[in-house]
């Protein structure tokens, strides 16, 4: 019973706030997901991002063994669905980035840091840059059909990542104004996010359930039983374990119906994904808390 309680008050915080999101909508106020999309994205998860990685206490080692444990993670899941469109001959422009990234942002970070505390947010941290970066280079140019991955390097939170592991290395800190500066607006992230996605999930127009429920459930076992398998091949730390399991396996993100919609992939097979991928993360989730906390 203790165990459940445990892992009820993880995962309430998180539909909470994004069922907050929803009521919002539903209600008919106004919400600008442009705007506070871009607002996060450009400046608060990037000050997220730098401050934890250049106030963390996490053994080095540990971290770069989560790192290249993320990366081979991606690599290894990326080649199996898309061995996995091949062979049903699904539209790869379409199905990739959606089945491959999950919502490592706005649900994972939450997640990591109620399930772990700030070690494992430390850690969902560094999983999550990972993600983004391979997310706004292999991803974009995967749905857009072409371009430069290149351009991913006009992402704010690609610098933060860097600028963050630079500071990390060689112990830099900086002054204290600075940081309390970034810290506080970092902080809106986490709450910002989930209410979006509360919000971006209500507004979504649905395309076919009966394709995105099957796939939806071959997403949930590639990403569980890879990082599984990654993780205990690298034997990482506990907490560093757990949370790579739970930010690859996090539900379709949003943005990857927003990018389908700009790059004219088939949206609306995008956003049955995310909607029925994110309901099964209702039961998934909690489940593999149970396992891992």
């Amino acid at each position: 019973m203790s165990l459940i309680l445990q892992v009820l008050q993880t995962v309430a915080p998180v539909f909470i706030l994004a069922g907050i999101g929803v009521i919002w909508v539903k209600l008919g106020w106004e919400y600008r997901v442009q705007f506070v999309t871009r607002l996060t994205m450009t400046l608060s998860v990037p000050a997220l991002i730098f401050v934890s990685l250049m106030k963390t206490e996490i053994d080095p080692q540990a971290l770069r063994d989560t790192a290249v444990a993320t990366i081979i993670t991606y690599l290894v899941v990326g080649l199996l669905v898309l061995a996995l469109l091949k062979a049903l001959k699904l539209d790869i422009r379409t199905f990739l980035a959606p089945l491959s990234f999950g919502n490592t942002g706005n649900l994972g970070l939450p997640l990591a840091l109620f399930a772990f505390g700030s070690a494992g947010f430390d850690f969902a941290v560094v999983v999550f840059a990972i993600m983004a970066i391979l997310s706004f280079t292999i991803g974009v140019w995967v749905v857009s059909g072409g371009g430069s991955p290149v351009s991913a390097i006009r992402e704010p939170m690609v610098w933060a990542t860097i600028l963050g592991g630079l500071f990390l290395i060689n112990g830099w800190m900086l002054p204290t104004w600075t940081v309390n500066t970034l810290d506080l607006v970092g902080q809106i992230a986490i709450p910002v996010m989930l209410i979006t996605l509360g919000v971006a999930i209500a507004r979504l127009k649905l395309g076919s359930f009966g394709r995105a429920i099957w796939l939806s459930a071959v997403k949930y076992v590639i990403c569980i039983s890879v990082p599984l398998a990654v993780g205990l091949l690298f034997a990482l730390p506990p907490i560093a374990f757990g949370v790579l399991i739970i930010q690859v396996s996090t539900p379709v993100a949003v943005t990857s119906y927003m990018l389908a919609e700009k790059y004219d992939a088939d949206a609306d097979q995008v956003a049955g994904l995310a909607m029925v991928s994110t309901l099964m993360s209702i039961i998934v989730i909690p489940v593999l808390l149970a396992f891992l906390m």
